[in-house]
């Protein structure tokens, strides 16, 4: 017998946050932050996913799916000029963090459906491959830090996606078990997160660069918006 969903597990960027309207901007400064060169910029933003001239995102790209690491990965590939994935990590990290206010861009309906849950009684977290403390500043930035029992980025110890360590830690910390878990998110790694961590739902949204044919194979529902949540959750 299935157990009644108690909490909810959001990825951030493309969930909460509108992926292109957010990241854009974020991208763009990292490319020109690490360029050695104002050429290389393009070429860096493609390398990580990003297309220069569209500002879309390619889905699974390192910009979307990835952490730090990979976007460094990805931008060492075009730079070459002897810095490491570890120095350039630190320096998109960095980025990402003097970034996430001013930059974050909630969904429509963010703060209604947030509070929706909270009075329902259901504990609500955050999972993102972002770096933890960028997305708790994107968090109080909006004003809703205090509705999350828990947020936790790449480097917070539980693993990265598609790994079930950040669902299992949200469990550990909240006392819920997996599957009194619905886990939301944009992409393909936040679905197979939820099944590798057996949550009770898996929730695709479609703010994000994925299409609905990217997530259904892999989801429970597909959603046009995480704001559409409570009626599913009713």
């Amino acid at each position: 017998m299935s157990r009644p969903i108690r909490g909810v597990l959001f990825d951030k960027d493309g969930t909460l946050l509108d992926f292109e309207r957010t990241w854009a901007p974020v991208s763009r400064r990292c490319a020109e932050v690490a360029a050695q060169s104002p050429h290389q910029v393009d070429a860096l933003l493609d390398a990580a996913g990003h297309d220069p001239t569209t500002d879309h995102f390619r889905p699974g790209s390192a910009m979307v799916a990835g952490t730090a690491v990979d976007v460094a990965q990805a931008f060492q590939s075009v730079l070459q000029d002897g810095r490491s994935v570890e120095e350039l990590a630190a320096l998109v990290d960095a980025t990402f963090l003097a970034e996430a206010g001013t930059c974050a861009v909630p969904i429509d309906g963010l703060e209604h459906v947030i509070a929706t849950l909270r009075d329902r009684g259901l504990v609500l977290g955050v999972a993102t491959s972002d770096n933890t403390a960028s997305a708790e500043s994107a968090l109080k930035v909006l004003e809703l830090r205090h509705h999350f029992a828990f947020v936790c980025g790449y480097d917070a110890g539980f693993g990265g996606k598609p790994g079930p360590g950040m669902v299992l830690g949200f469990c550990a910390a909240t006392g819920l078990h997996p599957a009194e878990v619905a886990v939301v998110g944009d992409s393909t790694h936040d679905l197979e997160m939820a099944h590798n961590a057996g949550a009770g739902l898996r929730v695709g949204v479609l703010t994000g660069p994925a299409q609905r044919s990217d997530l259904a194979h892999l989801a429970d529902l597909v959603l046009a918006s995480a704001a559409d949540l409570p009626a599913h959750l009713s």
